[in-house]
This record gives C-alpha cells, sequence and structure tokens, in this order.
C-alpha cells in the first residue's frame, strides 16, 4: 500500500509576540498572523527571517502570540484549515491544551481524502493509510523526546503494526501496539481476542488509539482498553479518526449490536472531541468544525471562503446540522 502525500506549506512556531507588531506587517485575523507581501519577521531568541515574494499571502499559526507581552489569556476563534499542515497544528494546539487541562479521553476526527471529503470518498486502505501517516506527523508535533517511550500507539490489528514499522514509522521509538489478532473468523465480524490489561506497561502514559472502526469489535476493545488501564490513572487516550459518528447516529442498529450501542451511554458521553471536521455535500453543503477549547461551528464556503453561520457550545448531531442549521443558514 502506498503512503499518500500531502500538500504542504512552510510555518514557523512562534512562542512569543514581543518583537512582532503590525509595523512589521502583520495582521492578526482568527487567531492567526498574515504576514504582507514582502515583509521580514524578527522573532526573538530564535530568530526567524523569511521574504515573501510578492505574490504569496503567508499565514503562522500563532494563536498562542497574541497577548503574550501582558500574560493574558487568548481567546481565539480557529479557522477552517487552508491544508493538512495546518490542520495538525490546529490539533496539536488543540490537544495539548486539553491535556493542559487534565481531559483523560479526547477523540480527533477528519477526512484523509482531501479536507472537503467524506468517509467513503476514498478507498478504504487508502484512508486508514492516509491516517497513519498523519498520526506519524501528529505524534511528532505533540510528543516530545522524553515522552516517546512513554506513549502506546494501537492499530486496529497485528498486520497494521507490521505495515506500520516498515512504513510510516519506520525509525520511530514510539511503541506500537494493536487490538485484535486476525483470524479465520475475521470475515464474520469476529477478531481472536487479546487481554488489553496484558499490552500495557506501567510506564505508559499516554495511549493513542488509530481509526478503529473496520471491525465493529475494534470500539469494544478501546472501551475495554480505557476501563482497565485509563480510569483511575493519570493516563490519557485520543482515538484518532474513529468514526465515531456511525455510533452516534445509529448506522449500527442497537438490535443486532447491543454492546456497540451501549457505547453511546456507557463511553461515548465521557470523551471530549478536541478536534473534528465533518462535511456535508449538496444543495445545503457545509462543515460541522470544532478545535478545542473553542465551540461547536456550523461553516459554509461563500465565493472561496468559509463563513460561519451557526456556534453553540454543545455538540450538535449531524441529523440536526443537515436538516435544520444548514437549510436555515
Amino acid at each position: 500500500m502506498p503512503l499518500l502525500n500531502y500538500p504542504t506549506v512552510s510555518w514557523f512556531p512562534i512562542l512569543s509576540s514581543s518583537s512582532l507588531s503590525n509595523s512589521q506587517g502583520l495582521i492578526t485575523h482568527g487567531g492567526f498572523l498574515r504576514i504582507e507581501k514582502s515583509k521580514r519577521i524578527l522573532c526573538n531568541k530564535k530568530t526567524v527571517v523569511r521574504k515573501l515574494s510578492r505574490n504569496l499571502d503567508f499565514v503562522i499559526n500563532a494563536a498562542a502570540a497574541a497577548g503574550a507581552e501582558s500574560g493574558s489569556s487568548v481567546d481565539f476563534d480557529v479557522p477552517f484549515p487552508i491544508d493538512y499542515t495546518q490542520l495538525l497544528y490546529q490539533a496539536k494546539e488543540a490537544t495539548e491544551s486539553a491535556l493542559k487541562n487534565n481531559v483523560q479521553l479526547m477523540e480527533i476526527e477528519f477526512p484523509t481524502s482531501g479536507l472537503e471529503s467524506v468517509p467513503g470518498d476514498g478507498e478504504g486502505g487508502i484512508e486508514m493509510t492516509g491516517s497513519m501517516q498523519l498520526i506519524r506527523e501528529f505524534c511528532d508535533l505533540v510528543i516530545t523526546p522524553e515522552k516517546v517511550t512513554r506513549t502506546r500507539i494501537f492499530f486496529p490489528e497485528a498486520n497494521e503494526v507490521d505495515f506500520a514499522r516498515k512504513s510510516a514509522f519506520g525509525g520511530s521509538s514510539l511503541k506500537l501496539d494493536y487490538l485484535t489478532k486476525p483470524s479465520f473468523f475475521e470475515d464474520f465480524g469476529f477478531g481472536t481476542k487479546v487481554k488489553m490489561a496484558d499490552r500495557v506497561k506501567p510506564e505508559d502514559e499516554l495511549f493513542l488509539v488509530g481509526y478503529p472502526y473496520f471491525n465493529v469489535n475494534e470500539m469494544l476493545v478501546v472501551e475495554e482498553l480505557y476501563k482497565e488501564a485509563v480510569v483511575g490513572t493519570l493516563r490519557k487516550m485520543i482515538i484518532f479518526n474513529g468514526e465515531l459518528d456511525r455510533i452516534r447516529s445509529g448506522y449500527y442498529p442497537a438490535f443486532f449490536y447491543p454492546k456497540l450501542a451501549a457505547l453511546t451511554q456507557s463511553f461515548l458521553p465521557k470523551m471530549e472531541t478536541v478536534y473534528y471536521i465533518h462535511n456535508f455535500k449538496g444543495r445545503n453543503g457545509g462543515v460541522l468544525f470544532r478545535s478545542y477549547p473553542g465551540p461547536w461551528k456550523v461553516i459554509k464556503r461563500v465565493r472561496n471562503k468559509y463563513v460561519c453561520v451557526h456556534k453553540q457550545e454543545k455538540m450538535p448531531s449531524l441529523k440536526e446540522v443537515a436538516l435544520e442549521i444548514l437549510p436555515s443558514a
């Protein structure tokens, strides 16, 4: 399976704004700094000098820079990302904010076949490979060197671990693990049971679970991992592209999947969605977007720009967005 390549742009992680001013061609907008054409930027301690071409507006993700001189907290409105590089930085900021607030169970969800795509637009295997690559890039941003050996990444099955070691995670010191083992009965929705308590080590501090949605039993194993190894500890768990909306929306009938349906009461309410993108296509198309700790936003694309048409503190259902909020926008 080939790995996906995503378009990227260069970014400057700016930690202080004491040397930045509008006189240097910086304009704040929506939690970002936009640099005017052909300007140079000087940052204290780490000096970064960049001359920009006349035809390029360069955007810096510098939400933390605003208000740094006064030491005040920053209340910013995160804009919809322009590409996957910006998306990963936004997800990093959201995750770090949640970790600082001691959030223990987190969800990150976004499409991998393009920022305007929906689940199913890409072939399943390609989407999973894309998620694997993005997980690696996300870990490179979030996991500090001293935390690498204390972070365990769970893939859906043992085969995925082997593939990850040969591809996206080649040369990485991150611990790779699996939720299930493939078996003869795999095609019938059954996998070999893996006792999650046996897979965890005392030094583990963070679990990241990648795309546990192909087999209906995978999310049940994730809940087991949470109950056995996270609850009552200082550990944290992140579910990365788990397509939990399938469970939230009743995609799996409760009559046939009672344990999976029960997660809407026992497991999902404990979760904080720290970064989320869900696209709606059609005549009343739009996006449901959230970056922790900000509000949930419904946005529409108007003349090549994203416009927020609705905000609220709690996550709306996809049905509510599709049938009520977007049609009335």
